[in-house]
């Protein structure tokens, strides 16, 4: 028989099911029972796309038989990443300018947030976090964001997976209060670190929506400069902005700019 072109209605049916996978895995470990449910795949295909992931080194599995993202993913995020500081940096100026405070994106990273972008405030003190840096999801203001994008049963399996170690004494340690606090969050359209990462540290942050990966912008400063009776000014230029980024990056503009 002879063999199938590049074309052919098989491999495109193959890499779109193989990068079906790829899409559930990004929002953490999951059984090949639960990948097949997933993806309405019968579990022997789920099962022979997946083995030839793990050999490639795009997919691994832990003791407990789970799959997750393997580590030759990261290069791609990274590259991928990269892309995103010069597109969404104009955003986040504007951000700065309106509030004088330091705006950063965060990216959803396995069961952590990675920070992809920065544009600090012009003020002599002032909050710094490194672009690249990894941090917890559940004391931190883009963190936040992003977990009320997911459902309870999902973020659930994610808090229990990553624990919720106390960072300071305004850290959410359990996974019912951190639910209360994302409802409240899904409600408002927005969610605070308030000393939870830091203290003396304010964050206000919002999701990303309705883009091929888990994001959120923020604006963070002191909290004797972005204070409780500010929030209500900050959050919805924030989701403004935040709105207007999902747009331009459905409108295509996002690839143009990046590219």
């Amino acid at each position: 028989m002879a063999e199938a072109g590049p074309r052919s209605p098989e491999r495109v049916q193959s890499l779109d099911r193989t990068f079906g996978l790829l899409e559930q895995l990004a929002d953490g470990p999951l059984t090949l029972s639960q990948l097949a449910e997933a993806t309405s795949l019968p579990m022997p295909t789920v099962h022979r796309l997946l083995r030839f992931l793990t050999s490639q080194g795009y997919v691994r599995q832990d003791r407990a038989k789970r799959y997750s993202l393997g580590l030759r993913m990261i290069r791609l995020g990274q590259s991928a990443s990269r892309g995103l500081g010069p597109w969404i940096t104009p955003y986040l100026a504007r951000l700065v300018d309106l509030f004088g405070e330091t705006a950063n994106m965060a990216l959803l990273e396995g069961d952590a947030c990675v920070y992809v972008a920065q544009v600090p405030s012009p003020r002599s003190m002032r909050m710094f976090t490194e672009v690249g840096r990894v941090v917890m999801l559940h004391c931190t203001g883009v963190g936040k964001a992003i977990l009320s994008e997911l459902d309870d049963d999902q973020v659930s399996a994610l808090l229990e997976r990553a624990g919720l170690p106390s960072r300071t004494e305004h850290t959410i340690t359990t996974v019912p209060a951190m639910l209360e606090t994302l409802h409240r969050g899904r409600r408002d359209g927005y969610v605070l670190d308030d000393g939870e990462q830091e203290l003396g540290v304010r964050c206000v942050a919002v999701p990303l929506k309705d883009l091929p990966f888990r994001a959120a912008i923020s604006i963070s400063g002191p909290s004797s400069r972005v204070r409780s009776e500010d929030v209500p000014r900050i959050a919805p230029q924030l989701v403004a902005i935040a709105a207007e980024v999902s747009a331009q990056f459905a409108a295509g503009r996002g690839v143009e700019l990046t590219g």
